[in-house]
């Protein structure tokens, strides 16, 4: 049995996809990988073969604030759609020749059925955030890279998803299906629904990110695919963190930080007592001084890491707030873009640590929200909801992946 496993995006796009891949090479299934190149050495050190897509991730992940980003004309977003749409063709054709099964994450997987269609083999769409599916329990993941416009706020969650779904089809509709009449499959009316399939998988967590749907539904959710970490951490943070007061992370992974972060983190964290591990991430985040209450580190494993700390700081990305959840650590989720503001809602709906309240922080806003995620009863409930978190779901979707194909 092969696989073919698909996903664009960031760090937190591939990583589930890597648990995934390495659950099924322990069942005796073979497993490729399809990603943007900027992976590609990762990937590797877990033999699992790799095949890029796209162009680099990394250079969403530029610094500078976002509100300065233009937003690119209908015609640029069409010239966009029409590309994105014909290398994920002809990428996913080939990596797919000789596989049993499609497995695509992230809704800008346009042309990922068309090619498990014509090539004659099942596909398997897996969201990495309920707000990622349609429902009417919660507004949809905005997508401004592709020009989309935002609904008015008086609008409820039809409205938003209908508008949503309008702008996709708009986008790729034509593009999608100029493809599928070249390669002789018909066309489809819902780009959406034609990504998403009837029976879409949700690889999140079901107690932090449950599928609101439940009574009735066809999604089938897995839990979140976590990738085991069993690296020590370095020396010179295991001193570092042994050496004094508590230590808060900040960390904002493969995505922007806002402009000047580092220089509030300090303030922030300074002033509630504590002192500062700052995760250098894509940004990259670095310190002017070398105080010796601030430890700058490269990549580590978080899931030691958050068990240490008496507080995570981070943009909300799905396997960052999943594992600073399972670590039992509170959180302060400082949303910048797509799924993000979803994680920071849930988390201070749950009472497991405190959404900030925008996306560029000052020194007196990240010090109150940290004073709140600090405090006795919400690190109580932070311990208390660790043991809920679902370790086995990897297993558990790469076990039904090889039982629907008799593997």
């Amino acid at each position: 049995m092969r696989v073919l496993l698909s996903t664009l995006g960031s760090r937190g796009d591939v990583q589930p996809l890597v648990a995934l891949a390495s659950r099924l090479k322990a069942l005796g299934v073979q497993v490729r990988l399809c990603a943007p190149p900027d992976f590609a050495r990762w990937v590797a050190t877990f033999r699992i073969p790799f095949v890029p897509v796209g162009p680099p991730w990394r250079r969403s992940a530029a610094p500078g604030p976002r509100a300065a980003m233009p937003q690119p004309s209908p015609a640029q977003v069409r010239k966009l759609a029409e590309s994105s749409v014909g290398i994920q063709f002809e990428v996913l054709s080939a990596a797919a020749r000789d596989c049993d099964v499609l497995v695509a994450t992230t809704g800008l997987q346009i042309a990922a059925r068309t090619v498990a269609e014509k090539q004659g083999i099942p596909y398997v769409y897996a969201a990495l955030c309920p707000a990622a599916l349609p429902s009417p329990h919660h507004p949809p993941l905005p997508l401004p890279v592709l020009g989309e416009v935002p609904a008015p706020a008086s609008a409820d969650n039809r409205e938003l998803w209908a508008a949503n779904l309008r702008h996709v089809n708009d986008t790729f509709g034509v593009p999608l299906n100029a493809l599928r009449s070249t390669v002789g499959l018909g066309p489809v009316d819902d780009v959406s629904d034609h990504i998403h399939t009837d029976e879409p998988w949700l690889a999140t967590d079901p107690m932090l990110a449950p599928w609101p749907d439940a009574a009735g539904t066809t999604v089938w959710q897995t839990g979140a695919w976590l990738l085991p970490d069993e690296r020590p951490l370095p020396t010179e943070l295991t001193t570092f963190l042994d050496a004094g007061e508590p230590c808060v992370y900040v960390g904002f992974g493969s995505v922007a930080a806002p402009p000047g972060l580092l220089e509030t983190a300090v303030q922030a964290v300074r002033a509630v007592g504590c002192r500062l591990v700052v995760s250098r991430g894509w940004a990259p985040l670095s310190l002017t001084d070398r105080a010796p209450d601030c430890l700058v580190v490269g990549e580590v494993n978080q899931q030691a890491l958050f068990k240490k700390v008496a507080a995570v700081v981070h943009h909300g990305g799905a396997g960052t707030t999943t594992t600073a959840a399972q670590a039992g650590t509170p959180q302060v989720v400082v949303p910048q873009v797509y799924d993000q503001h979803y994680f920071a809602r849930r988390v201070s709906a749950l009472g497991i640590g405190t959404a900030h309240p925008g996306a560029v922080p000052t020194a007196e806003s990240l010090t109150a929200a940290l004073g709140a995620a600090l405090r006795p009863e919400v690190v109580a409930r932070a311990r208390a909801f660790a043991g809920v978190v679902r370790t086995d779901a990897a297993q558990v979707a790469a076990k039904r992946l090889t039982a629907t194909l008799g593997a």
